[in-house]
């Protein structure tokens, strides 16, 4: 079974192409033009054991950063195909120095999004502004359509607070995709 996926999304506003591998070994190439987001996404790559390539331009960073999120979920949702034999559930509960942070995710094929980062600053983190991240996160749901928790518990810095939700999801992605029988992980024999 080959778990890859391409997607090219282009618009008036953006360009964007991700390349995934879910079989991978965290292998990843990144260009937003956002170094926080470029770090956050190779994280994710990294302990997923996704290989994840992006490149990414545009004309503001708003639609950039969201039709990131709206690629790489289709991207993910493409690569994931039928979702036969898959774990389809993952969670992860990361600390991040003085954050913690869980997530639970259900590759079901619908998206509902509980979102709560706790970020104190209501303007950037490091290149990125946090209502970006946002919807960042909500196109990613959206577009991968899947169930997502994302919740930080503590913690003092912001930067750590989104590192931490980040490794979380991508533990998270790393359990739900793993194969484990030769069925759809479904009573209704579809997801």
């Amino acid at each position: 079974m080959d778990r890859r996926a391409e997607i090219t999304r282009e618009t008036k506003e953006t360009k964007i192409k991700v390349e995934l591998n879910l079989d991978g070994k965290g292998a990843s190439n990144i260009s937003t033009g956002f170094k926080f987001l470029d770090h956050m996404l190779t994280l994710l790559s990294r302990h997923s054991k996704s290989d994840l390539n992006i490149k990414a331009s545009g004309d503001l960073a708003h639609h950039i950063i969201e039709d990131i999120g709206i690629a790489f979920g289709m991207c993910l949702l493409k690569a994931l195909g039928e979702k036969k034999g898959i774990n389809r559930y993952g969670s992860a509960l990361i600390p991040m120095d003085e954050t913690l942070a869980r997530c639970a995710i259900d590759f079901c094929g619908r998206k509902a999004l509980f979102l709560k980062l706790e970020l104190k600053e209501e303007c950037n983190i490091e290149d990125v502004a946090i209502e970006d991240l946002n919807h960042f996160f909500n196109s990613f749901a959206e577009n991968a359509k899947m169930n997502l928790h994302l919740q930080v518990l503590y913690g003092e810095n912001d930067h750590h607070k989104v590192e931490a939700a980040f490794k979380a999801l991508a533990r998270s992605i790393k359990e739900a995709k793993k194969i484990i029988s030769n069925e759809i992980p479904s009573t209704k024999g579809v997801l």
